[in-house]
C-alpha cells in the first residue's frame, strides 16, 4: 500500500499502529470515508461492521482503513466506538486524510473504495457492493486482485 508505506494508524481504542505491519498480510483494503454526522453513514457503518467482522473471523485478508469526515478526533474515536468495527482510521484532520480524499476523487459520503495489496482499484462503488452482495462480493474482490 504505497499510500500508507511508513503511516502510522489510530486503533478504536487509540493505540497507534504502525501500517505497515497491520496491512502486512492484507490482500483487500478498503477505504472507508464517512463521518458521525452523517445520516446515511449512519446507516451504512454498522453494515459494513458486519460485513468486516464475518469476514475477518472466517481469517479473510482484509482491513478497512476510515478516513473520517468529522469534526475533532474526539467526534472520529465516538463514532468509531459507537458504530465500527475494529478497522483501522487515519488519524483527524492529517495530511494523508486530505490526500486520500484527493487520490480517490471523494465527492461524496458515505464512500467504500477497494484497493488490492499492490495498490490497484478494484472498485469505487464498494458501499453498493457491500450493500447489494453482503460478504459474497468478497471472493470477487479477490479474484479481481490477482
Amino acid at each position: 500500500m504505497d499510500c500508507l508505506t511508513g503511516q502510522q494508524l489510530l486503533k478504536k481504542d487509540g493505540t497507534v499502529v504502525s501500517a505497515d505491519s497491520a496491512l502486512a498480510d492484507k490482500k483487500i483494503i478498503g477505504f472507508y470515508f464517512s463521518a458521525h454526522w452523517c445520516p446515511p453513514c449512519r446507516l451504512f457503518t454498522p453494515a459494513l461492521a458486519e460485513f468486516y467482522t464475518d469476514l475477518v473471523s472466517n481469517g479473510e485478508p482484509f482491513e478497512i482503513i476510515f478516513i473520517s469526515s468529522d469534526n475533532s478526533p474526539e467526534e472520529l474515536m465516538t463514532y468509531m466506538k459507537e458504530s465500527h468495527g475494529d478497522w483501522l482510521a487515519v488519524q483527524h484532520g492529517t495530511v494523508l486524510s486530505q490526500d486520500l480524499k484527493k487520490k480517490f476523487q471523494v465527492s461524496g459520503i458515505p464512500t467504500l473504495i477497494i484497493l488490492n495489496r499492490d495498490n490497484d482499484l478494484i472498485t469505487k462503488t464498494g458501499r453498493s457492493e457491500v450493500t447489494e452482495k453482503g460478504p459474497l462480493v468478497f471472493q470477487k474482490w479477490l479474484a479481481a486482485s490477482k
